[in-house]
Protein backbone atom coordinates (compact mmCIF):
# COMPACT_ATOMS: atom_id res chain seq x y z
CA UNK A 1 0.00 0.00 0.00
CA UNK A 2 1.15 3.19 -0.98
CA UNK A 3 1.10 6.14 1.41
CA UNK A 4 -1.84 8.46 0.49
CA UNK A 5 -1.40 12.29 1.28
CA UNK A 6 -4.73 14.61 2.75
CA UNK A 7 -4.11 18.07 3.48
CA UNK A 8 -1.35 18.15 6.09
CA UNK A 9 -2.25 14.40 7.11
CA UNK A 10 -0.39 11.45 5.82
CA UNK A 11 -2.04 8.21 5.79
CA UNK A 12 -0.07 5.07 5.82
CA UNK A 13 -1.44 2.07 4.74
CA UNK A 14 -2.05 -0.50 7.35
CA UNK A 15 -4.01 -3.86 8.39
CA UNK A 16 -6.63 -3.20 10.84
CA UNK A 17 -7.45 -4.99 14.24
CA UNK A 18 -10.15 -6.15 16.78
CA UNK A 19 -10.52 -4.53 19.76
CA UNK A 20 -12.17 -6.56 22.26
CA UNK A 21 -13.57 -5.39 25.20
CA UNK A 22 -14.88 -7.31 28.72
CA UNK A 23 -16.21 -7.03 32.11
CA UNK A 24 -18.33 -8.07 34.39
CA UNK A 25 -22.01 -6.89 34.20
CA UNK A 26 -22.50 -3.81 35.13
CA UNK A 27 -18.76 -2.30 35.12
CA UNK A 28 -19.36 -0.23 31.65
CA UNK A 29 -18.32 -2.90 28.68
CA UNK A 30 -21.53 -1.91 26.82
CA UNK A 31 -21.91 1.87 27.35
CA UNK A 32 -18.45 2.20 26.07
CA UNK A 33 -18.56 -0.38 23.29
CA UNK A 34 -21.91 1.42 22.31
CA UNK A 35 -20.18 5.02 22.59
CA UNK A 36 -17.07 4.72 20.93
CA UNK A 37 -18.69 2.74 18.10
CA UNK A 38 -20.80 5.85 17.82
CA UNK A 39 -18.41 7.79 16.56
CA UNK A 40 -18.02 8.24 13.37
CA UNK A 41 -14.76 10.05 13.93
CA UNK A 42 -12.63 6.00 14.67
CA UNK A 43 -15.09 4.56 11.87
CA UNK A 44 -15.26 0.82 13.66
CA UNK A 45 -17.10 -1.77 12.30
CA UNK A 46 -19.40 -3.49 14.63
CA UNK A 47 -19.31 -7.29 14.54
CA UNK A 48 -22.57 -9.26 13.87
CA UNK A 49 -22.84 -12.41 15.70
CA UNK A 50 -24.89 -15.68 14.68
CA UNK A 51 -27.65 -16.91 16.23
CA UNK A 52 -29.62 -20.18 16.90
CA UNK A 53 -32.27 -18.44 18.72
CA UNK A 54 -35.54 -16.91 17.59
CA UNK A 55 -35.49 -13.41 16.59
CA UNK A 56 -37.60 -11.08 18.97
CA UNK A 57 -40.20 -8.82 17.81
CA UNK A 58 -37.65 -5.39 18.44
CA UNK A 59 -35.03 -7.41 16.51
CA UNK A 60 -33.91 -7.07 13.11
CA UNK A 61 -32.35 -9.85 10.85
CA UNK A 62 -28.42 -8.75 9.62
CA UNK A 63 -28.46 -6.10 12.20
CA UNK A 64 -28.52 -7.07 15.50
CA UNK A 65 -28.00 -10.88 14.32
CA UNK A 66 -27.92 -13.51 11.97
CA UNK A 67 -30.42 -15.69 12.32
CA UNK A 68 -29.34 -19.08 11.30
CA UNK A 69 -30.78 -22.96 12.12
CA UNK A 70 -28.75 -25.08 14.11
CA UNK A 71 -27.92 -27.21 10.84
CA UNK A 72 -26.29 -24.02 9.51
CA UNK A 73 -24.31 -23.31 12.82
CA UNK A 74 -23.03 -26.59 13.44
CA UNK A 75 -21.93 -26.41 9.49
CA UNK A 76 -19.61 -23.13 10.07
CA UNK A 77 -18.49 -24.43 13.45
CA UNK A 78 -16.86 -27.95 11.73
CA UNK A 79 -15.34 -25.51 9.22
CA UNK A 80 -13.80 -23.51 11.09
CA UNK A 81 -15.34 -20.72 10.41
CA UNK A 82 -16.44 -18.95 13.21
CA UNK A 83 -13.81 -17.17 15.46
CA UNK A 84 -15.65 -17.71 18.65
CA UNK A 85 -18.83 -19.47 19.62
CA UNK A 86 -20.72 -20.52 22.91
CA UNK A 87 -23.99 -22.19 24.23
CA UNK A 88 -25.93 -20.20 26.44
CA UNK A 89 -29.46 -21.00 27.54
CA UNK A 90 -29.63 -23.78 24.94
CA UNK A 91 -28.66 -21.36 21.80
CA UNK A 92 -26.02 -21.29 20.08
CA UNK A 93 -23.90 -17.65 19.05
CA UNK A 94 -20.57 -17.58 17.69
CA UNK A 95 -18.55 -14.72 15.33
CA UNK A 96 -18.19 -15.48 11.81
CA UNK A 97 -14.56 -15.32 10.81
CA UNK A 98 -14.62 -14.54 6.85
CA UNK A 99 -16.17 -11.06 7.32
CA UNK A 100 -13.84 -10.42 10.00
CA UNK A 101 -10.98 -11.26 7.91
CA UNK A 102 -12.28 -9.22 5.16
CA UNK A 103 -12.60 -5.77 7.66
CA UNK A 104 -8.91 -6.47 9.10
CA UNK A 105 -7.28 -6.53 5.57
CA UNK A 106 -9.30 -3.38 4.36
CA UNK A 107 -7.57 -1.90 7.11
CA UNK A 108 -10.53 -1.02 9.42
CA UNK A 109 -10.93 -2.41 12.54
CA UNK A 110 -13.91 -4.10 14.34
CA UNK A 111 -14.64 -4.17 18.15
CA UNK A 112 -16.39 -6.89 19.95
CA UNK A 113 -17.97 -7.03 23.70
CA UNK A 114 -17.60 -10.67 24.39
CA UNK A 115 -16.72 -12.54 27.83
CA UNK A 116 -13.28 -14.13 28.56
CA UNK A 117 -13.91 -17.21 27.19
CA UNK A 118 -14.51 -15.66 23.88
CA UNK A 119 -11.78 -13.64 23.97
CA UNK A 120 -9.59 -16.33 24.60
CA UNK A 121 -11.17 -18.18 21.39
CA UNK A 122 -10.49 -14.87 19.11
CA UNK A 123 -7.10 -14.47 20.28
CA UNK A 124 -6.18 -18.02 19.24
CA UNK A 125 -6.82 -17.53 15.63
CA UNK A 126 -6.33 -13.78 15.30
CA UNK A 127 -3.54 -13.87 17.77
CA UNK A 128 -1.71 -10.36 15.94
CA UNK A 129 -4.49 -8.48 15.06
CA UNK A 130 -6.06 -8.92 19.02
CA UNK A 131 -6.51 -6.19 21.12
CA UNK A 132 -8.17 -6.59 24.77
CA UNK A 133 -9.32 -3.92 26.83
CA UNK A 134 -10.74 -5.29 30.28
CA UNK A 135 -13.62 -3.00 32.29
CA UNK A 136 -13.14 -2.75 35.98
CA UNK A 137 -15.43 -1.47 38.68
CA UNK A 138 -13.96 0.57 41.36
CA UNK A 139 -15.12 -0.98 43.80
CA UNK A 140 -17.64 -4.04 44.42
CA UNK A 141 -20.02 -1.72 46.69
CA UNK A 142 -20.39 0.63 42.91
CA UNK A 143 -21.03 -2.44 40.74
CA UNK A 144 -23.87 -3.39 42.99
CA UNK A 145 -24.97 -0.08 43.12
CA UNK A 146 -25.12 0.05 39.01
CA UNK A 147 -26.60 -3.12 38.85
CA UNK A 148 -29.43 -2.39 41.33
CA UNK A 149 -29.83 1.11 39.96
CA UNK A 150 -30.69 0.30 36.26
CA UNK A 151 -33.50 -1.90 37.51
CA UNK A 152 -33.63 -4.97 35.60
CA UNK A 153 -32.89 -8.02 36.86
CA UNK A 154 -34.15 -9.63 40.65
CA UNK A 155 -32.32 -9.65 43.93
CA UNK A 156 -31.16 -12.90 43.29
CA UNK A 157 -30.07 -12.65 39.60
CA UNK A 158 -28.12 -9.16 40.78
CA UNK A 159 -26.22 -11.61 43.62
CA UNK A 160 -25.81 -13.98 40.59
CA UNK A 161 -23.73 -11.59 38.65
CA UNK A 162 -22.00 -10.27 41.37
CA UNK A 163 -20.86 -13.89 42.34
CA UNK A 164 -19.94 -14.38 38.13
CA UNK A 165 -17.67 -10.89 38.91
CA UNK A 166 -15.42 -12.23 41.36
CA UNK A 167 -14.77 -14.64 38.84
CA UNK A 168 -14.32 -12.58 35.99
CA UNK A 169 -12.52 -9.90 37.85
CA UNK A 170 -9.84 -12.81 38.26
CA UNK A 171 -9.04 -13.03 34.30
CA UNK A 172 -7.83 -9.68 34.30
CA UNK A 173 -4.35 -10.22 33.77
CA UNK A 174 -5.36 -12.12 30.72
CA UNK A 175 -5.88 -8.42 29.07
CA UNK A 176 -3.89 -5.65 27.31
CA UNK A 177 -4.85 -3.09 28.44
CA UNK A 178 -7.30 -2.20 32.07
CA UNK A 179 -9.39 0.39 32.60
CA UNK A 180 -10.71 1.50 35.93
CA UNK A 181 -14.48 2.38 35.04
CA UNK A 182 -14.97 5.22 38.00
CA UNK A 183 -15.53 7.73 35.37
CA UNK A 184 -17.47 6.97 32.29
CA UNK A 185 -16.32 10.18 30.54
CA UNK A 186 -12.24 9.37 31.97
CA UNK A 187 -12.86 5.85 30.82
CA UNK A 188 -13.53 6.77 27.32
CA UNK A 189 -10.88 8.88 26.87
CA UNK A 190 -8.73 6.07 28.17
CA UNK A 191 -10.22 4.13 25.51
CA UNK A 192 -9.00 6.43 22.49
CA UNK A 193 -5.97 6.21 23.72
CA UNK A 194 -5.56 2.90 23.07
CA UNK A 195 -7.21 3.14 19.83
CA UNK A 196 -4.55 5.91 19.09
CA UNK A 197 -1.51 3.52 20.05
CA UNK A 198 -2.82 0.66 18.41
CA UNK A 199 -3.15 2.70 15.03
CA UNK A 200 0.36 3.97 14.97
CA UNK A 201 2.05 0.34 15.91
CA UNK A 202 4.69 -0.11 13.32
CA UNK A 203 4.21 -4.04 12.60
CA UNK A 204 0.45 -3.29 11.99
CA UNK A 205 1.52 -0.11 9.57
CA UNK A 206 1.74 -1.87 6.23
CA UNK A 207 2.71 1.34 3.81
CA UNK A 208 5.13 2.36 6.46
CA UNK A 209 8.31 0.37 4.18
CA UNK A 210 7.11 1.94 0.97
CA UNK A 211 6.44 5.54 2.46
CA UNK A 212 10.16 5.30 4.28
CA UNK A 213 11.56 3.98 1.31
CA UNK A 214 10.52 6.69 -0.83
CA UNK A 215 11.58 9.48 2.01
CA UNK A 216 15.00 8.03 1.20
CA UNK A 217 15.03 8.61 -2.13
CA UNK A 218 13.49 11.69 -2.24
CA UNK A 219 16.37 14.65 -3.19
CA UNK A 220 17.29 17.49 -0.69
Amino acid sequence: MQAVVQGNATTIGRRGFILILSSPSGAGKTTLTRAVAADPKWGLDLSISVTTRQRRPSEIDGKHYTFIDREAFDALRAADNLLEWAEVHGNFYGTPRRPVEKVLGAGRDMIFDIDYQGTRQVRSKLTDDVVTVFILPPSLAELRHRLERRAEDSPDTIEKRLANARLEIQRWSEYDYVIVNDDLDDAFRSLEGILIAERLKRARRTGLTSFVESLLTEPD
